[in-house]
Formats: C-alpha cells, sequence, structure tokens
C-alpha cells in the first residue's frame, strides 16, 4: 500500500460519525452586562464538561477578548481551534470554536444594520455581521463543515410594528445566500446565533425556503410553539399556557424563561448573589414570554446524484446551559443555548449491518425492537425532506411592501435632516450677523453659543441625512431587487425586471 492510501485510510477511520454542536448568546456587554467576567469564565468550563463533548461552538456578545480568551483556556483541550471576529467600531460579539483546524474565515457585514442615531442601542456602532469559517473535518473533498454564526438587528418592538423588522428580514435574506452558496459548493452548512426571530416569522420563512437548511428544532418538534404564549401568534393556536418544562423541553425556549433569573423582576434579581441561597424554579410554573430566539440550522450534504455516500440527519437537539453560576447563584447568561447532534448515516448503517440477527428476531417477532434502533431508521427520511424553491407570491408581496413603507419613511426623514442642515447654517449666519449689534457682551456670547451649538448639531444631522441615509436607501433598493426577483421566479415569470433607479435628493 502507498504513504497516500495508507494515510487516506488512517484519516477515513478517524473520520467523525457525529458532530456536536452548541450555539450560545453569553450577553457579554462591557460595563453593562453583570458578573460578564464570573459569568463567562463559568460558561468556559461548562463548554469543556458538557456531554456530549461540542465539536462546534457558536458564540454572540462575547464582547472582548478578554472573555474570549477566558472561554479558550478552559475549552482549548477540546475546542483547540478559534476565532475571535472585528468588525464595527466596537466589535461585533461573535466568535467560533472548533476541535478541528478553520482552513479560512471570514466576517460579513450586513448592508442594513440599524441607524447611528440609535446610539443608546448600539446595534449600527459594533456592526453586526456574518462570521463564516471553513472547517475540515477529513481528508475527502468535501470534508468541510462551512459554520456561519451571527446574531441579527434585536427588536425592539413586538412584530409587526418592529420599527426594525426591514433590517432583520434583510438581514436572514444575507445569511440565507452565504448558507446556500455553501451547500452548493457541497459542504455540510451549519447557520448558528440568536437570530431575534420567531419561528414562522419572514426572516425564518427566508431562512429556510431560501437556503437548503432545516431548522433542527422544528425538524424533532414539528408542533412547538410560534412563540411566547402572551403573543397575538400563539393566542390564535388556542394552546394551554405551557409551563417552563414544556418551554424547555417541547418549544426549545431560549430567552425570556422564568428559569433565568436576568429575566426576573428587579425585587427578585437582588435575591441572587455571593453568598446567597440558590432560589430554584419548579418545572411546573407557569411560563407565558418565554420564546424561541436562538437557533441552529443545518444541511444534510446528501448528494442524490451518489446516494452511497449518506448525510447529516439530525439526531437530538435540546435546550442547554441551564446552570447556574455556583457562587453567585445567577444564571450563566440571559439566553440559554441550543445544543444538536448530528450523525451521519454511515454510523447507522454499520449499526444496522452489526445488528442484522437481531433484526432477523425482529422480523420473526421473536422480541421487540429497540427504541434507539427504529429511531435512527425513521432518521432516514431526513435526507429526502425538501422545502418549495420559493414561498409563496403573497410573502414576496409582504416582504416588498414592508420595503416600500420603510424606504418612504427613510425618504421623509433624509428631507428632514438635510432641510435640518441647511435651516442651521442660515440661523447660524443670522447670529453672527446679530452680534454686529448686540448691545451687551452676554448677548453676544448667547449668540455666538447658539449659532455654534446649532451648526454642529445641523452638520451632523446633513450627513447622516446625507451619507447614512443614502447608504441606507441603495440597500434597500439592492435588498428589494432580490426580493422581486425571487417573487417573480415564484410567480413563474421571466427573472428580468425593470431597474429603478435612485433619486439622489
Amino acid at each position: 500500500m502507498s504513504p497516500t492510501s495508507a494515510t487516506t485510510t488512517v484519516m477515513d477511520s478517524l473520520m467523525p460519525t457525529e458532530i456536536n454542536v452548541i450555539t450560545l448568546n453569553c450577553w457579554g456587554l462591557k460595563f453593562i452586562s453583570k458578573w460578564r467576567n464570573e459569568r463567562l469564565v463559568e460558561i468556559g468550563k461548562r463548554i469543556a464538561t458538557v456531554d456530549p463533548v461540542p465539536q462546534i461552538v457558536g458564540l454572540q456578545e462575547c464582547w472582548t477578548q478578554q472573555d474570549y480568551q477566558c472561554i479558550r483556556k478552559e475549552t482549548k483541550d477540546i475546542l483547540p481551534y478559534g476565532k475571535f471576529y472585528h468588525s464595527g467600531i466596537f466589535g461585533g460579539g461573535l466568535a467560533i470554536l472548533s476541535k478541528w483546524p478553520i482552513e479560512e474565515s471570514s466576517m460579513v457585514r450586513y448592508p442594513l444594520n440599524g441607524r447611528p442615531t440609535a446610539f443608546f442601542r448600539g446595534d449600527w456602532y459594533v456592526g453586526k455581521g456574518v462570521a463564516c469559517a471553513r472547517i475540515r473535518y477529513g481528508a475527502g473533498l468535501k470534508d468541510v463543515v462551512e459554520v456561519f454564526t451571527t446574531h441579527l438587528h434585536a427588536p425592539y418592538e413586538k412584530e409587526p410594528n418592529d420599527s426594525y423588522i426591514c433590517h432583520r428580514t434583510a438581514q436572514a435574506w444575507e445569511i440565507a445566500k452565504l448558507m446556500r452558496g455553501a451547500a452548493e459548493r457541497g459542504h455540510l452548512v451549519l447557520g448558528l446565533g440568536d437570530f431575534n426571530m420567531i419561528p414562522m416569522s419572514l426572516a425564518h420563512k427566508l431562512l429556510s425556503t431560501h437556503a437548503p437548511v432545516r431548522d433542527i428544532w422544528m425538524l424533532l418538534h414539528p408542533d412547538c410553539s410560534l412563540g411566547a404564549a402572551e403573543d397575538p401568534v400563539e393566542k390564535a393556536r388556542r394552546r394551554p399556557i405551557p409551563t417552563a418544562d414544556i418551554n424547555i423541553l417541547e418549544n426549545g425556549a431560549t430567552c425570556d424563561s422564568v428559569l433565568n433569573t436576568w429575566r426576573w423582576n428587579k425585587g427578585q434579581q437582588r435575591l441572587v448573589g455571593l453568598n446567597k441561597p440558590t432560589i430554584e424554579v419548579p418545572g411546573d410554573r407557569i411560563d407565558i414570554r418565554a420564546k424561541r430566539l436562538d437557533y441552529i440550522f443545518a444541511s444534510t450534504a446528501f448528494d442524490p446524484t451518489r446516494p452511497e455516500q449518506g448525510g447529516w440527519i439530525v439526531k437530538t437537539a435540546k435546550v442547554g446551559m441551564l446552570y447556574r453560576h455556583p457562587d453567585l447563584g445567577c444564571s450563566l447568561s440571559d439566553h440559554f443555548s441550543v445544543e444538536c447532534t448530528l450523525i451521519h448515516t454511515r454510523a447507522i448503517e454499520e449499526e444496522g449491518s452489526s445488528n442484522q440477527d437481531e433484526d432477523l428476531a425482529v422480523d420473526r417477532g421473536a422480541f421487540l425492537q429497540s427504541p434507539a434502533t427504529s429511531e435512527f431508521r425513521t432518521h432516514h427520511s431526513q435526507l429526502n425532506h425538501t422545502s418549495p424553491s420559493y414561498l409563496p407570491v403573497a410573502i414576496y408581496d409582504e416582504i416588498l411592501a414592508m420595503i416600500k413603507k420603510y424606504q418612504l419613511r427613510e425618504r421623509m426623514q433624509r428631507r428632514l435632516r438635510l432641510s435640518h442642515f441647511v435651516g442651521s447654517v442660515f440661523i447660524s449666519i443670522g447670529c453672527f450677523i446679530a452680534v454686529w449689534w448686540s448691545p451687551r457682551n452676554f448677548v453676544a456670547f448667547i449668540l455666538m453659543l447658539l449659532s455654534t451649538l446649532g451648526l454642529f448639531a445641523g452638520v451632523i444631522d446633513g450627513l447622516i441625512g446625507g451619507l447614512f441615509v443614502g447608504s441606507e436607501i441603495r440597500a434597500l433598493k439592492e435588498f428589494e431587487w432580490e426580493i422581486s426577483n425571487a417573487r417573480a421566479a415564484a410567480g413563474g415569470e421571466p427573472n428580468v425586471l425593470q431597474e429603478l433607479g435612485v433619486k439622489d435628493w
């Protein structure tokens, strides 16, 4: 046997048959998140000891190098490779940890990502986007998993009144394109993160349809909730209000759970801290606000032209990181994690061949089949799981109407800001002229102060209206064209659409 063949044989024998994945929003806001360092160190320890041992971890809101290095220190034995992603003014807060080498990585910024005027929210300043990593787990040409972790724009109001729903939907469209490209290269695809969306929202529908990936929780729990029990979409289903346990085990709720100490009221939170008794919340407590915002999307990497190669299917999925900090008694983050195990069908086939005698006895009725074998066999149907290539035309029309509404708002904002700039220039000149006839020195000082402050505010508003809003409108036009193109294809129309230019002023 040649050395090359021997090496290939060794690599094939080391090929993983299961991949364990974790995604977690760490809530590591510097100067804002309480007990940040203590919690993130403990998160690292928990990742290192979790069962089953993870091979790929996606982190969000890990904002500082210090916190990232603390987690790396605790997990380096099981996850020796990692990448902290830099973006925006304050950083994107994204990181990927891996058991296998990261061959290449990139940080893709979202074209639509909040507004600079909303400085108290920070989404624009952190430069949100998609952290991409290409990870090789075997020697084969296609033995690659492409990992995408992200944190979409936060919803500050409930849909459909959320003023940033257009940005978040556009961001879901962008990551869907990235995942589709990776899947078309024949690679396994993982989309991890805090998507800040509820199941079957516009963003969720775009991701599930325009990328060949599956929401792993909904795949195993198709009847899970579509939002919090208090949300209209869930009230319309007329289901009983779930308990905390049901939300964790069946609905996959990762945010706003009564089990999470950071979602308690201020009075309750004061009972948590160093040297204070741990407060346990019973699992049968009614949980009306909990919802699922964190997701793992996965492809199968199955090639229908080469079915003998098999593919990856979802074995298990659970909500994790439910632990409390051992000393502080608080939850480790304001989100829980999502954890899943993917298994390759060749592992099931090997188990099936080794249990051939047992299967023969099952067929003859000698004894009942084990639940595990039965469960694995039903999973083969996941390889045949296909979603429509396009959404219903009405969904695209809804998205286009949303874009139009937002465009009108932004054009009005631009006119107002530019008008403010022009007005501030004239007021400033008027104040300078008025100084010549000022009867008192303090009056001249007040006029000069008003002129300076007014012109400064006007220039800032003018820059935002002329530069930022102009950039945003152009990004909206790109998003509009792409959605219109998808709508045309969904309706069986030619994919050639008239392009309307952007009116500059």
